[in-house]
């Protein structure tokens, strides 16, 4: 029997038969599992060791918060690639919120200096006598590529200390800009440790910047 002399109901309900099989062996087809490609970096200094129990006529700091620009209030690393273009990298994140990291180095720094007996973190409790109260705002905190297509970390930030107290008063504010260090571009594990490297210098920065205390 020619196709021709197969009833048109019969010919429709074997292509309907036909096209339902290929449905049930493609929803059988299951793709092999992907692994997740996303990796998460952190800041650290292991270089400090800070120092236990407070140092006699040493100083005591309040550390603020610090704050950052707007763009890196992010998980996501990020790679500057023009003045005005900047790049988020998806599927390699900071593991922990950016400007929490910074602060986390900027304290070890803090503690590892003779010169500081404590370092108190915001909110402030009102029993905590200090110092000096130092704010720290991250202007960039990244990679970045120049025109000829190099790569460097880039770290820069705004310090500014003040007195504690009722009536406190700016004594100390500087621009600190770290040097930029050298990157491949392709190693986010570098660029996490050359831009830990530079939030320690920051808190250096801010050891050199206390006025001692009298």
């Amino acid at each position: 029997m020619t196709t021709k002399n197969i009833p048109l109901p019969r010919r429709l309900a074997a292509r309907a038969a036909i096209g339902l099989f290929a449905l049930l062996v493609a929803c059988n087809v299951v793709p092999p599992p992907q692994d997740d490609p996303t990796r998460y970096f952190v800041l650290s200094d292991p270089s400090v060791q800070a120092v236990q129990g407070p140092a006699a006529g040493a100083v005591r700091i309040g550390l603020k918060s610090v704050r950052l620009e707007s763009y890196l209030k992010r998980r996501e690393m990020v790679v500057r690639t023009g003045n005005n273009e900047v790049e988020f990298r998806d599927f390699r994140r900071w593991a922990e919120p950016l400007d929490a990291a910074i602060g986390k180095v900027v304290r070890l720094r803090l503690l590892g200096a003779p010169e500081v007996a404590q370092v108190y973190a915001e909110p402030f409790p009102p029993d905590q006598d200090r110092d000096y109260d130092v704010s720290i705002d991250v202007h960039r905190c990244e990679g970045s590529q120049d025109p000829s297509g190099k790569f460097s970390a880039s770290l820069s930030a705004t310090i500014e200390i003040s007195t504690a107290g009722a009536s406190p008063h700016v004594v100390a504010r500087k621009r600190f800009t770290a040097p930029a260090g050298a990157w491949d571009g392709r190693d986010f594990g570098q660029l996490a440790s050359l831009l830990s490297a530079d939030a320690s210098a920051l808190g250096q920065e801010v050891v050199e910047d206390i006025p001692a205390r009298n």
